[in-house]
């Protein structure tokens, strides 16, 4: 059966407001949680950017579902911290903690005054640090002085069983090319077509584990309000991830999407009040073999979203994908 989840946006809103969402998400239903970790938001309408890995601690401490974080380590977390902080999670809650590991968007990652290299490097880094994190995982002492470089670390404090990586990709290339290491993949909402062909791909080149699919919408009393609520916070979806990734500043993105209208960005994702439109669009993605959907509504307000899909989404949509 699909496990339905809630996704939490460090961007949106501060970490106190996200972890009483994140509770009452799992009081109204859902099935697990997964969370963003910027150092920057998309936008300065956005305004905020909370540490997710302390707000992860006291989410999984308030909570009894799984929770996750999409992360990207190799340049603003060192692979050694990295895996220390996978591992105390792990750790301290057992079998409830995952991480996607993704090569990074230069937003977040220009902080370390480094050089942002190209897609190819990054991933490259991206082999190179998952490595790393998986010998520390497994006990070794680890010294490597490659894209990385480390000297003789260790994590002493273990869980019995390592975190699931999971891989966060969006194009067929990246899915095949994360098959060789991931215990699973996430990627974002696309085209039916093209999400049928990124699983295809995943699954051709030898990827095991769960296929997870971050969802963008946009829910409210009136088409006209979800439709506002998503050109106010997320228009930086019309940016292409290409260019998604190089843009190192929320003012970049706003200048980029200062002349976006509402009607271009409700085209990037179900922005309506009606919520058997949003289930018809969820089970579709079910359909397809998806293990695992999480819902990220864009707005702010996100009590009466999780209430409204907590009686009138989730349940249909666990019976249709069962």
């Amino acid at each position: 059966m699909t496990i339905v989840g809630f996704h939490a946006s460090h961007e949106q809103l501060p970490p106190s407001r996200l972890l009483r969402a994140v509770k009452q998400a799992e009081e109204a239903g859902f099935d697990a949680a997964m969370c963003s970790d910027h150092f920057e938001p998309w936008s300065a309408r956005q305004g905020h950017s909370g540490y997710a890995w302390s707000w992860l601690g006291a989410a999984l401490e308030s909570t009894g579902f799984p929770l996750g974080v999409v992360t990207a380590p190799g340049q603003r977390y060192h692979p050694a911290i990295a895996a220390q902080k996978l591992a105390t999670l792990a750790e301290m809650y057992p079998q409830r903690f995952w991480a996607a590991l993704g090569s990074g968007e230069a937003i977040n990652e220009h902080v370390t005054g480094d050089p942002w290299p190209s897609k190819e490097e990054r991933d490259a880094r991206l082999t190179e640090t998952v490595d790393v994190i998986r010998r520390l995982l497994a006990g070794e002492e680890v010294s490597v002085d490659g894209r990385v470089t480390v000297d003789r670390a260790r994590i002493w404090s273990l869980p019995d069983i390592p975190p699931p990586l999971l891989a966060a990709a969006v194009s067929t290339e990246t899915a095949r090319e994360v098959a060789a290491w991931a215990d699973g993949v996430i990627t974002v909402d696309q085209p039916r077509e093209d999400l049928r062909a990124f699983i295809a791909a995943y699954r051709d080149a030898g990827g095991e584990g769960p296929v997870a699919v971050q969802v963008h919408l946009s829910w409210a009393p009136t088409d006209d309000e979800a439709i506002e609520i998503a050109h106010d916070q997320w228009r930086q979806s019309l940016v292409p991830p290409h260019l998604a990734w190089e843009l190192d500043r929320p003012q970049d993105f706003d200048a980029r999407t200062a002349d976006a209208t509402p009607e271009q960005v409700a085209g990037t994702l179900i922005a309506s009040a009606d919520t058997g439109r949003h289930l018809d669009h969820l089970a579709g993605i079910a359909e397809l073999g998806v293990d695992r959907i999480f819902l990220h509504h864009v707005g702010t307000k996100q009590d009466a979203f999780i209430d409204t899909f907590g009686e009138r989404v989730l349940p249909q949509l666990k019976e249709a994908a069962r």
